[in-house]
């Protein structure tokens, strides 16, 4: 192919993609994906204040279980299917809180539980996830790292 017609061929490509691609209203999407993350954060104070009051828990220990509940939560309701249409309402709105992780994690583990226990739950249910997880932990140590050795030479307390 010359390079006047991978020109032209370019050119009609991308024309195609652009009649094919289906036009997006971004105002609507953009409020769905608001009120959406705006109510899954709602709904974790909720936890949160239930928590506190009835189980006196505070501090760390509150964070951990309102987290947790939300995990859970979100995970439950990805094998139920019900994540899943939440996240094609709100778009990001969806998965920018701890539940989008988790959804994340259940998610190829419910598409691959046919293949069985091992081979398809348990290998395939961090494809997704597994990246984040493994760069946020070499992220962490590294920033330890950096602190322990800067705290050596003295440049921080």
């Amino acid at each position: 192919m010359t390079g006047k017609n991978n020109a032209n061929f370019n050119k009609e490509y991308v024309e195609l993609v652009s009649k094919l691609t289906p036009k997006t209203n971004e105002p609507k999407t953009l409020f769905h994906a608001f009120w959406v993350g705006g109510f899954i954060c709602m709904i974790g104070q909720f936890i949160k204040i239930v928590l506190s009051s009835a189980f006196g828990l505070y501090g760390d220990n509150l964070a951990g279980a309102t987290s947790m509940v939300l995990i859970f939560l979100s995970a439950l309701l990805t094998g139920l299917g019900v994540y899943d249409r939440i996240g094609k309402y709100a778009g990001g709105g969806s998965i920018v809180p701890i539940t989008g992780f988790a959804n994340s994690v259940v998610s190829p583990a419910m598409e691959f539980k046919s293949e069985g226990f091992v081979y398809g739950l348990s290998a395939k249910m961090f494809t997704v996830a597994g990246p984040i997880i493994v760069f946020g932990v070499i992220g962490s140590v590294a920033t330890g790292l950096i602190y322990y050795v800067l705290g050596l030479l003295g440049v921080i307390a």
